[in-house]
């Protein structure tokens, strides 16, 4: 008997998990279950990061929790649960499987296009890192982190999912066009894994692209995998496509830890009234089960909910409007006395209980992700990024009195576009400048160099903030300016 972690959430939270649970406990399925306090509720008691010292101890030493929609409170200054969750316990994949589910009608089902798409978001990093600020008072800033071990990890996985799923194909959503750098590391980081996979088809698509195709050809999508927003946005956009995400299974993967999870709202205003969809929830219970290894259990209860939704049974949220629909409670039910029934559509193979117990890790240190150095490492230059409501003529001639005996002004720029040495006067500025200066001889500079120009350049103007320009084996690790 396994043990897990359970966080009913805030809102429809606590009446949909209770009928989930009823549901897994007609149907015998060998779990025990540890209730944990985690949700706005316990941001209200205090708890700035959402969940008791009590709750975090139970679900490290289980290593998987089951939540239903927690909300955050707005206008306290408080991180969001769900993030909070998923960036603590290092659940670096987020897979959000969307199917066609009949009885759900959807422009598509009602074309007879049938819908079989995993996404797979990377969950830690880009701008999900939330680290923000304000360069002057109308600039601010968004740091996005995208890095190589943080990219294998989640493409590694989306790869071995895909091949266990029996997929053909598996794309790499991203914006490598634009964002050369980050998305270009993720896109290479993609490629190098694909090698490892010969029999899976691996090709890439730019994310505007994708988004149009997927609401126009879905059925020609297997297992996408992209960069943490654009998963966000993208796994979303695929909820619509198969009604909504009252529909939308989603699973936090990591090596340690698991969440299973409805990301749907809390909908408070029908919490209480026995009226909410507790689908989502179950479809996310499933996949649970099935990462437990619970396959019969997981089969006996989808069979049973694929035919209850064939039926036309339905909560109000959905469904024929001319027949009545269920209550949260009288759903669940419903979907109980199906137990042992196919759908027509998809019917899940009934496979053994593998059940694998969650193995408890006990580490005495945070480990770090790290690949190979790269050789041929050297500082080129420096960006400095600085506040000034001058034009560029007059930021260069005062940037050229700091460049020294070691740096050469190459570039100025404003809002990634370049105003200096060329540029044009129909760029509009805002009140902070990039100075781009790199090495006058082409050779390697040190830290205290770009010191030594912070300081001199802090004389004329406020420095807020700087980025090195590395190179490695020769090749630029920066991105160019528009215009350069």
């Amino acid at each position: 008997m396994t043990t897990i972690a359970v966080a009913k959430g805030d809102g429809i939270g606590p009446e949909i998990m209770d009928a989930v649970l009823h549901i897994f406990n007609a149907a015998n399925v060998p779990l025990k279950y540890d209730i944990v306090e985690m949700g706005k509720w316990v941001f209200d008691k205090g708890f700035s990061n959402g969940m008791t010292p009590e709750a975090q101890q139970t679900i490290e030493s289980l290593g998987i929790v089951f939540k239903g929609p927690m909300e955050t409170p707005k206008g306290k200054g408080v991180k969001s649960i769900n993030v909070t969750a998923r960036k603590t316990w290092n659940t670096y994949a987020n897979k959000r499987t969307f199917q066609t589910l009949y009885g759900v009608d959807t422009v598509f089902s009602k074309d007879g296009i049938p819908i079989d798409i995993t996404i797979v978001r990377e969950n830690i990093e880009d701008t999900y890192g939330g680290i923000e600020h304000m360069l002057t008072h109308d600039v601010a800033l968004s740091r996005r982190f995208i890095t190589r071990p943080g990219s294998m990890q989640v493409i590694r996985y989306a790869f071995e999912m895909a091949k266990k799923k029996g997929a053909k194909r598996i794309t790499c959503g991203h914006k490598a066009n634009i964002m050369k750098i980050t998305d270009g590391l993720f896109l290479e980081v993609f490629y190098e894994v694909a090698k490892e996979y010969p029999e899976l088809k691996a090709d890439d698509i730019i994310v505007d692209d994708l988004c149009m195709k997927l609401v126009t050809r879905p059925d020609t999508f297997d297992v996408v995998v992209l960069t943490n927003l654009q998963g966000d946005i993208v796994s979303d956009l695929c909820a619509g496509l198969v009604g909504g995400l009252g529909f939308a299974p989603s699973a936090n993967i990591g090596d340690h830890i698991s969440i299973f999870e409805a990301v749907h709202g809390t909908a408070p205003d029908i919490a209480g009234k026995n009226l909410a969809n507790p689908t989502a929830l179950l479809l996310s219970g499933i996949g649970m089960l099935q990462h437990l290894g619970l396959m019969e259990s997981a089969a006996t209860i989808e069979n049973a909910l694929l035919y209850t939704l064939e039926s036309g049974v339905h909560t109000g949220d959905f469904g024929n409007k001319q027949t009545p629909s269920l209550g949260t409670t009288d759903f669940a039910q419903a979907i109980i006395n199906n137990f042992g029934k196919k759908p027509a559509h998809n019917p899940k193979l009934d496979t053994d209980d593998t059940a694998n117990t969650c193995t408890v890790y006990k580490l005495d240190k945070n480990p770090m992700l790290e690949s190979n150095e790269l050789v041929g490492e050297k500082i080129a230059g420096v960006d400095l990024f600085i506040e000034s409501n001058l034009q560029p003529e007059d930021i260069a001639k005062k940037c050229l009195r700091h460049a020294g005996v070691k740096f050469k002004l190459v570039s100025i720029s404003n809002r990634g576009t370049q105003v200096w040495p060329t540029g044009s006067r129909f760029t509009n500025l805002v009140n902070q400048y990039n100075a781009r200066f790199e090495s006058i001889d082409g050779e390697g500079l040190n830290q205290q160099d770009v010191i030594g120009l912070y300081a001199s350049l802090s004389g004329d103007f406020k420095v807020c903030s700087l980025e090195l320009l590395n190179m490695w084996n020769g090749i630029k690790a920066y991105s160019l300016a528009q215009g350069q």
